[in-house]
Formats: structure tokens, C-alpha cells, sequence
């Protein structure tokens, strides 16, 4: 009998397979088809200080191996997430749920962690410093180390609960901006969010989404983000957790082997429905056949040897 748990900053769970934030919405859309408590845990809608409608349409252009979007953080707002949201995914989810919060400036971030850290459902937060689809904040801290670790050290003073730091892949040097949010006091890091991309529309002649730019996500940016999981793994000693491009169990155990501890699902989710059940479902069978007895020890075990 394989074990596929995981403990992730001191909270079991029983598998590593989390669906990624803007993907899953928060959660009880996806308990109306199956019983969501299969997850390891999932990463609720991004949440804001206020109520967002997010950005102008068209928000989403498909490309080869992935799609891109730029929804712009629509979103009810902290406190409608306290006082709507978060009861009813209560009713139907019945393990502790990662927070995802962005903001538009270090005060923001804080305050929507300390608004919901009082929530006992909330196990972790993640907080999103690199969504590339707003203007004048996410991106802007997670290219910079010292802007990441100024967003990571507002929060903890704010929060009791372990934070997870989501970084961009468009930068330089990944690594640097790990470290920096490991030094003010990250329980772990998320990693990677959507690469910055775009496409043109041939008739119109003009880029497909209306904020011209977007979030690229999908199959095609798997290796870029086994890459930077990879160096990071190497260079902090907080947690990992590994995304991009993930869309089957044999994803789930590469993504680990770089070194994450538990992996996040996004894009697939919105092809199929399904699919962390699906990959859930699938793991045992794949850990058979690779001869893994235990998630837990293949963590980091592409760098022996």
C-alpha cells in the first residue's frame, strides 16, 4: 500500500494535489459534481481588500499547449469572502483551505491576511505577488526582492498561520527573491505563477485580450517551471510548492522529485473538470509503477547524486 500524504507546514495531507487559485473559484462550484474533500487542499479564488469586477473583455485567448488570461483578479472582497463564501464552502468541504490574497500595496496585503486569519477553516495563506494581468500591484513586488520581502514581513506581523509567498517566473533571478521572502520569515514559497504573454488576432490585426497582455499557463511552461522549483530547492530551506503545466500524476511526482512538496493544478482545471480527481485517482498506480512507496521521500530526489 503506497502513502501519498504529505505534511505541508505541519498539516497533514492526504495527497499533495492542489488546484490552483482562480481555477477552482472557491470550491463548492466543484463539490456540485464531486466530492471535493478527495483534495489535498485547494488555493480559494484570489481575495482583495475590495470588491474587484477584474479586467475588461475578451479576458481569454487559447494558444498551442496552454491559453492565456487576463481576468484581473475579479473578486467579492474580503469581507464577502468572510461573511458569503467562506460558509458555504464549509458545507461541503470539510478540510483546511489555502487563503490566496493579493493587493495593490504592502498595507493592502496585510490587511486582507489579518482580516482572515481569524477564520479556522483558512490552513495557510498564499500570498500572490506576481499575477501579471493588474496594474500597479502584484508584479511590481514579486520582480523585486526587496518590494517580496517587505509584502512577506507586513503579513507575518498579521498573521499566525503559515504564508506562502507566490513568485513570478518573469524575472531574473527566482532564486534571489526566494531567499528574501525565507529571510523575513515565508513559511514556503509557490511557485511559478503565469508567464507573461500575449497574442494578435490576424483579421483585426490587433492583440486578442482586451489588457493586450496576460497570464500564459498551460502544458507548454512545465519545463520552466521544473526549472525554477529546481534552483529554489536548492537555495531555501522553507517548502515548496510546485505549479505550471501540471495535467497528470506523472506530472505530480516530476514536479516533486525538483523539490516541491506538494503541487497545484491550474490550467487543466479549466479543460477538465476532473482533473485533480482524475490525477488523485491516478497516483497510486503511478507511484507502483516508478516503485515509490511514500510521496514523501521522493521530495528534492532528482538532486542526489
Amino acid at each position: 500500500m503506497v502513502d501519498t500524504s504529505v505534511i505541508l507546514s505541519g498539516i497533514k495531507m492526504d495527497n499533495p494535489v492542489i488546484p490552483a487559485s482562480g481555477t477552482f473559484g472557491f470550491g463548492y462550484e466543484f463539490a456540485n459534481i464531486y466530492d471535493i474533500n478527495c483534495l489535498g487542499t485547494f488555493s480559494f479564488k484570489g481575495t482583495t481588500r475590495d470588491e474587484r469586477f477584474g479586467n475588461p473583455t475578451p479576458r481569454i485567448a487559447e494558444c498551442p499547449e496552454g491559453m492565456l488570461n487576463s481576468v484581473g483578479l475579479q473578486n467579492p472582497g474580503v469581507q464577502r469572502v468572510i461573511s458569503e463564501e467562506l460558509p458555504k464552502l464549509k458545507e461541503c468541504f470539510h478540510k483546511k483551505v489555502m487563503a490566496n490574497v493579493s493587493g495593490f500595496s504592502v498595507e493592502d496585503y496585510a490587511y486582507t491576511c489579518e482580516k482572515l486569519d481569524g477564520e479556522s477553516q483558512i490552513g495557510w495563506f498564499e500570498v500572490n505577488i506576481s499575477c501579471p494581468n493588474v496594474h500597479g500591484g502584484g508584479l511590481a513586488f514579486g520582480t523585486s526582492a526587496k518590494n517580496a520581502a517587505e509584502v512577506t514581513k507586513a503579513v507575518k506581523k498579521v498573521t499566525t498561520k503559515p504564508v506562502f509567498i507566490k513568485l513570478s517566473p518573469n524575472v531574473t533571478d527566482i532564486v534571489e527573491i526566494a531567499k528574501a521572502c525565507e529571510s523575513e520569515g515565508a513559511g514556503g514559497v509557490s511557485l511559478i505563477n503565469t508567464l507573461l504573454g500575449m497574442r494578435i488576432d490576424l483579421k483585426t490585426k490587433k492583440p486578442i485580450l482586451a489588457n493586450k497582455m496576460g497570464g500564459f499557463s498551460g502544458p507548454a511552461i512545465k519545463p520552466v517551471a521544473l526549472r525554477m522549483v529546481y534552483q529554489v530547492y536548492d537555495a531555501v530551506k522553507i517548502p515548496i510548492i510546485g505549479m505550471g503545466g501540471i495535467s497528470t500524476a506523472e506530472d505530480v511526482i516530476e514536479m516533486m522529485l525538483a523539490g516541491a512538496t506538494a503541487v497545484q493544478v491550474g490550467a487543466q482545471n479549466l479543460v477538465d473538470p476532473f482533473a485533480c480527481k482524475n490525477i488523485i485517482d491516478n497516483l497510486p498506480k503511478v507511484m507502483e509503477k516508478y516503485k515509490i512507496n511514500s510521496l514523501t521521500e521522493i521530495i528534492g530526489g532528482a538532486h542526489n547524486g
